[in-house]
């Protein structure tokens, strides 16, 4: 399907990679993984043909179709959600605009016998057998089915995508990749906007997913459900193996022991035979055998160890001063957007050193209460800071702040104060922006490398308390480790919004529950929440309730625990269910039937009438059995 040869990319005569070569195939789902700016989202670009090599090149089969989700995305201003979705069916809206036309012209036109009129039939037979052959019937559906497993609502279609976040925008394109038929999909850090539900469809979604599937993601279990290879790019190699994420390292290491326990041997014989051909050289006598291991030494293949890129941030957060002994106290606060209420008279108490986790699921309004306790949006009731608090706030889009036209050190410089501005570049090479890096502009930065330059942007700022809302996006694995353990020994404040569970274990001591408007409060880190709540798994939490108690609700609702009268009611709503799905089902067929009857000729006004007819029964239907089913 495709083939990657001899690849090489340079930046700055600096090598991203070379000579990597590997194949795709239809059913691979891959891992690509690395540190940030090991160049993940370069090849994924290379993949896609946006970026062109230094040297190699990718052969596909004929015909091959590539879709490519980025992390960047434009949108046109004015479309609606649906209609921006639709956008994936290119062919399709262009065969529905030309039968629309050609349906007009037969009902306008009256030269019957005409050439052209016959000519005009003929071609409305084909456009409607072509239409059909491309799922011209079915995309409305598709594309509905897609949208919901996202996380839109069907009050959400018509709304323009200009009033939506980048987060839902990043959904809407997501859609439209995965409606789009691809034989190649590219996803680059998919997961980054989606909540966990959404993440969930996306994992089954790929899983059954016929084509091939490179994605970018520091998502370990993500990869771990999807995936069935993994490639990793490290120093500059590429390093391939059938296995999703967690087996990929186990297997990594375990072969890179072998690696340096078979080197420890080489080594070894070879420094033997060095010792014989230095006695062996003082006699005259020896001196043809010395020669003989000489060459033999020479034609010795030395065994090389896979590199390993250790390279890790070195992160400490410094506390300002000592503020006093509570240092955030919200009473009855409350918010709404329009006629959505978000939160609703929430209170709460954060003592000085307490590390705080909200969880919840998306739109329950943690980012909301964070960006309210740093004064960022308006809000009713009272939000009060204690004595001598200072705030630090990484937001979860903090490196979108970031001017993508000045450079890494001219970033720093300007948010630096005379105290600290000596500190610059100590600060930068802490969070691996060494050497000639400092002098890279921001636009050139991968996703990870931005998140790095705005935690290190935060430091030059003094703050006792530290807000951080999703601080992982985009992070590699190493460096959200070394993040953690920064926020373990920092001596101040934590408020923190995470769905990462292993982010999150052993971090905090407090967990407030985002549901239903209000707050819950758990005494203790991740791991006692989750036993309080009787769950194994942190996702089944952030389902909504239907989802995680289907069990339940059908044990519940078992004919032994049901009166005779509710028995009754059931099978009687289950009776009319039925009926009206084979009504719908009927109706599908004759409207099938009768659209392939249009592409045949003209039919009588008689016929374009009972059409409509149909066609609106078919609605009313659909209206009908949504309800049954909500």
């Amino acid at each position: 399907m495709l083939n990657v040869h001899n690849l090489s990319v340079s930046f700055q005569g600096e090598y991203l990679f070379e000579d990597v070569a590997f194949m795709l195939n239809a059913g691979d789902r891959v891992g690509l993984i690395g540190k940030n700016g090991a160049g993940k989202s370069t090849m994924l670009k290379l993949l896609s043909r946006e970026l062109k090599p230094d040297t190699g090149g990718i052969a596909t089969d004929k015909d091959v179709r590539i879709g490519f989700l980025k992390q960047d995305i434009d949108f046109v201003k004015g479309r609606t959600i649906l209609e921006e979705a639709y956008q994936a069916f290119t062919e399709i809206k262009a065969l529905e605009r030309q039968l629309d036309d050609i349906h007009h012209q037969i009902e306008t036109r009256t030269d019957y016998e005409s050439q052209e009129y016959h000519d005009l039939l003929d071609k409305l037979s084909d456009y409607t057998h072509r239409f059909d052959l491309i799922g011209g019937y079915q995309y409305q559906g598709e594309t509905e089915k897609v949208l919901q497993g996202l996380g839109f609502q069907r009050s959400d279609f018509d709304k323009l995508t200009d009033s939506f976040s980048g987060g839902w925008r990043m959904r809407i394109e997501l859609a439209k990749l995965l409606l789009q038929n691809n034989d190649v999909l590219l996803l680059d850090e998919p997961t980054n906007h989606l909540d966990i539900e959404s993440i969930i469809w996306l994992e089954q979604f790929l899983t059954t997913y016929s084509g091939a599937v490179v994605i970018v993601s520091h998502d370990r279990m993500f990869l771990d459900n999807v995936t069935n290879r993994t490639i990793e790019i490290s120093v500059g190699k590429i390093y391939d193996y059938p296995k999703p994420y967690t087996q990929f390292l186990a297997l990594r290491q375990e072969i890179r022991e072998q690696q340096l326990a078979s080197q420890k041997n080489q080594e070894k014989k070879i420094q033997q035979t060095e010792k014989l051909i230095e006695k062996f050289r003082a006699k005259a006598t020896k001196a043809s055998m010395a020669q003989s291991l000489m060459k033999k030494l020479d034609k010795i293949e030395r065994i090389e160890v896979d590199e390993e890129d250790n390279a890790v941030m070195n992160v400490r957060f410094p506390v300002s001063v000592t503020p006093g002994k509570v240092v955030l106290e919200i009473d009855d606060v409350s918010k709404n957007y329009g006629e959505k209420q978000v939160l609703s008279h929430v209170s709460l108490l954060v003592e000085r050193g307490s590390k705080v986790a909200f969880v919840g699921q998306n739109g329950q309004g943690k980012t909301t209460l964070a960006k309210m306790i740093v004064s960022e949006i308006p809000y009713e009731g009272t939000i009060k800071l204690g004595h001598n608090v200072q705030l630090g706030y990484f937001a979860q889009n903090q490196a979108d702040y970031l001017d993508g036209e000045l450079t890494v050190l001219d970033t720093m410089f300007n948010a630096a104060n005379d105290s600290n501005r000596m500190k610059i570049r100590d600060i930068l090479g802490s969070f691996l922006f060494r050497g000639d890096e400092v002098d890279k502009k921001v636009k050139v930065l991968s996703g990870g490398e931005r998140n790095r330059l705005a935690l290190a942007k935060m430091l030059l700022s003094d703050f006792n308390v530290l807000v951080m809302d999703e601080p992982t996006n985009h992070l590699d694995i190493k460096s959200k480790n070394v993040l953690k353990k920064a926020l373990q020994q920092f001596e101040g404040t934590l408020i923190i919004v995470s769905h990462d569970r292993d982010f999150l274990q052993g971090l905090t001591d407090k967990v407030y529950e985002f549901k239903n408007q209000h707050l819950k409060e758990y005494l203790g880190d991740i791991d006692f929440y989750l036993e309080q709540r009787a769950v194994a798994n942190f996702r089944e939490i952030e389902q909504p309730k239907e989802t995680t108690t289907t069990t339940a609700t059908k044990a519940a609702q078992t004919p032994e625990k049901l009166s005779f009268e509710e028995q009754k009611q059931q099978k009687a709503a289950q009776n009319k269910l039925n009926k009206i799905e084979r009504n719908i089902t009927e109706l599908e067929q004759e409207l099938k039937a009768m659209n392939e009857q249009m592409g045949q000729g003209v039919q009588t006004d008689a016929f374009y009438k009972q059409y409509e007819q149909k066609k609106q029964q078919l609605e009313d239907l659909m209206t009908e059995w949504e309800s049954l089913m909500s």
